[in-house]
């Protein structure tokens, strides 16, 4: 798994109004967790672009004035309106020690059901994990070569290499959306001809100047 070093800086004031100050300085407050270690730190926001606004997962190697430490992010909060990131977890690696990571899915093969005129629908982009940080992929490979017409493939039905999937097993992951019907245009109406009556000799019932035969 590729790894983006950060680099943060101790924080000396904690506090709701030291976090204030720091957002309003392009910095994000963060802790970093494991080991029975709890340091509190903060990052330059554009330094996040790297593991957060990116389909892919890292791994971090966040110094923290000379001090360095090999780890996740955990978790970010954001701010519900503008989006702006308010603060961060990291969680220390221990070689022994699973830890949870979501991993992005990667597709691989041509579903028969597009090639019918289906669209594939991705409906879960990442998959939790539960991991030892030796075991952490850069993402999960979806095979869709079987996929048909209407069809899913859920959580349940991926494969486990030396992880443990979290995500509930029903959720389906991605499927072949059928495309809407086309409705068919209404026939033309066939024209009525009106057929003579006939009599029982195969003459026509009425003679040529109009009148019945008597």
């Amino acid at each position: 798994m590729k790894t983006v070093e950060i680099v943060g800086f101790k924080r000396t004031t904690l506090g709701k109004t030291k976090s204030k100050a720091l957002r309003h300085e392009g910095q994000v407050p963060c802790v970093l967790y494991g080991k029975d270690t709890q340091v509190h730190f903060s990052v330059p926001m554009i330094l996040f672009k790297d593991i957060v606004y990116t389909p892919e997962a890292h791994t971090v190697d966040l110094n923290v004035e000379g001090d360095t430490y090999k780890c996740i992010l955990q978790e970010v909060q954001f701010h519900p309106v503008s989006e702006m990131i308010l603060h961060a977890d990291f969680f220390i690696l221990q070689e022994n020690k699973p830890v949870v990571m979501e991993i992005p899915i990667k597709l691989t093969g041509n579903a028969p059901g597009v090639q019918k005129g289906g669209k594939i629908i991705v409906k879960l982009r990442k998959i939790k994990i539960k991991s030892l940080p030796t075991n952490l992929p850069d993402f999960i490979t979806i095979d869709i070569s079987g996929l048909e017409l209407g069809k899913s493939i859920k959580v349940g039905d991926l494969k486990q290499d030396n992880y443990t999937i979290l995500n509930t097993p029903s959720i389906p992951v991605v499927s072949v959306q059928i495309p809407r019907a086309v409705k068919e245009e209404t026939p033309a109406e066939t024209a009525v001809v009106a057929t003579p009556t006939a009599t029982t000799d195969g003459k026509d019932a009425k003679s040529e100047g109009g009148k019945e035969k008597k």
